[in-house]
């Protein structure tokens, strides 16, 4: 090994994705605790748009290739086993287990294992409990590095997670961190022998980059902002039929709607249909610079989550901590993690899922209801700045991930 330096390898399914913004600010927050970073990409990038944000990241990153056909699995064995006696014996002892799953997921296994003995990575960490967790756990086993991960949401949530898989994946784990209170109480439940790995370590934000910005009436139309892939959990569907209601109702409305997703044209025909083609613009994808100025825009931010019918759900969206923050009024579903931010009445609107008539009276009453909108977006800044300042949660990963290097160590 060629340094004796804690460094943490980071295996993530692509690097970089425009949507997982919360990868980079976590990386950026902890780069600037002094911590050292190698990215392991298990595939390549296919978008076309990359947040500014990613610029500041210093750590290099690995495009590992995927293997083009089963043989070459043998190659990246060989290649990788070649003068080191670790990786030899790891091979030799985790070849049942490197069978067992995808030849893709093997051999980027058996290269990451490599490339981390090469590198002086001392902990290998995953996001998302699927296929990045299953190459970060076997690499951590062939190399004797220990391996955690993050849990988010259709990770743990979906129908067609392998509670088999994932029990695998937690007991072997240094530690495990989940990104709400709802997660974590649902992991227990479900892994009782998992507890104590068991973490919760909420998405943090870089609080500079949202100041707050009291709303104030302007007299014009109710400017509703929404932001989310373009996919059944987001609820999207809802507050079109919510806007509706408002517009029969005679309240002026116009609404930014920014993200991209298979829902794109079955939403553009919902909001043809009601008639608000004029009123309700989906935008696309936005960079994080351009959410911002969304949320500088808007009167009040919708989020009206919903579980799929597959099971899926949102764990906490980064962006409606971000609109708490930046000062907008908020309106949210009660699913999964929501409530914990989201405390009806005191930091935002605390609804039921999928009901567009609670969701559209919601929306009026922030219209109607300046004063009390106010001290909500004050309370949800605050409460934001008590539990989800980056800094705050880069030093909880970086305790943990010091935890199993001192671990290591001490049976070394």
């Amino acid at each position: 090994m060629p340094s004796e330096t804690p460094r943490i390898g980071y295996v993530l399914k692509t690097y970089p994705r425009f949507s997982e913004t919360f990868v980079v600010s976590e990386l950026l927050a902890r780069e600037a605790r002094g911590e050292r970073f190698a990215i392991f990409s298990l595939r390549a990038s296919a978008d076309e748009r990359y947040h500014p944000e990613l610029a500041r990241v210093e750590a290099p990153v690995q495009h590992l290739p995927r293997p083009e056909k089963a043989s070459s699995a043998w190659s990246a064995l060989a290649e990788a086993a070649h003068g080191d006696p670790v990786i030899t014996a790891g091979l030799a002892r985790e070849l049942p287990e490197l069978l067992a799953v995808p030849v893709t997921e093997a051999v980027h296994a058996v290269r990451v294992a490599r490339r981390a003995r090469d590198l002086g990575i001392t902990h290998l960490h995953a996001h998302f409990a699927s296929t990045a967790t299953t190459v970060a756990r076997l690499a951590g086993r062939i190399a004797g590095i220990p391996y955690s991960f993050t849990a988010h949401a259709k990770d743990i949530f979906h129908e067609e997670v392998d509670e088999a898989d994932l029990g695998r994946k937690l007991a072997d784990a240094h530690h495990v961190v989940t990104v709400s209170e709802f997660n974590l109480a649902d992991l227990r439940r479900r892994f009782p022998a998992a507890a104590g790995r068991l973490h919760r370590v909420y998405n943090g934000l870089e609080l500079q980059r949202f100041p707050f910005r009291p709303r104030a009436a302007h007299g014009g139309p109710l400017r509703i902002a929404a932001v989310g892939r373009l996919v059944e959990k987001k609820g999207f569907a809802d507050l079109v039929e919510a806007v509706r209601r408002l517009v029969d109702l005679g309240l002026p409305v116009e609404v930014r709607l920014a993200g991209g997703g298979e829902l794109h044209d079955e939403l553009a025909e919902r909001i043809r249909s009601a008639g608000l083609g004029d009123r309700f613009a989906l935008l696309g994808p936005r960079t994080q610079a351009q959410v911002r100025e969304l949320l500088d825009w808007c009167d009040v931010f919708a989020a009206p989550s919903v579980v799929g019918a597959d099971g899926n759900a949102d764990g906490l969206p980064t962006v409606l901590l971000e609109a708490m923050a930046s000062g907008a009024p908020c309106v949210a579903t009660d699913v999964t993690g929501i409530p914990e931010v989201v405390i009806d009445g005191v930091t935002g609107r605390l609804l039921p899922p999928a009901d567009a008539g609670a969701l559209a009276d919601a929306l009026a009453a922030i219209a109607h209801e300046p004063a009390a909108a106010l001290a909500m977006t004050r309370a949800a800044r605050a409460l934001v700045e008590r539990q989800f300042d980056g800094a705050r949660q880069a030093s909880a990963l970086a305790d943990l991930a010091a935890g199993s290097l001192a671990h290591e160590r001490a049976v070394a």
